[in-house]
């Protein structure tokens, strides 16, 4: 499976210990995320395509309503970097 660019972004984010928390609808629909970094940073770079496009992929999931975070499928395919610059 190819990954683009900005996917690598994002899940280089999260396999560092970052992730994605969702503030949803009583219909249980998304209405805004936002990206946390492991340092507690908002990160703006995660659009709305791209993380539908994760999850679709099972690259990112929710456990018990929890925030997103990366899943063992995505850490295999994520390409190991020294630095995700």
């Amino acid at each position: 499976m190819d990954i683009s660019k900005a996917e690598q972004r994002v899940l280089h984010l999260l396999a560092q210990g970052g992730y994605i928390l969702a503030e949803k609808d009583e219909d249980g629909r998304i209405l805004k995320y936002e990206t946390i970094t492991r340092d507690g940073w908002l990160w703006g770079g995660c659009s709305q395509h791209l993380f539908q496009k994760l999850k679709y992929r099972r690259l990112i999931s929710s456990k018990n309503s929890g925030p997103y975070r990366i899943t063992n499928l995505g850490l295999k395919r994520v390409r190991s970097q020294l630095d995700n610059r």
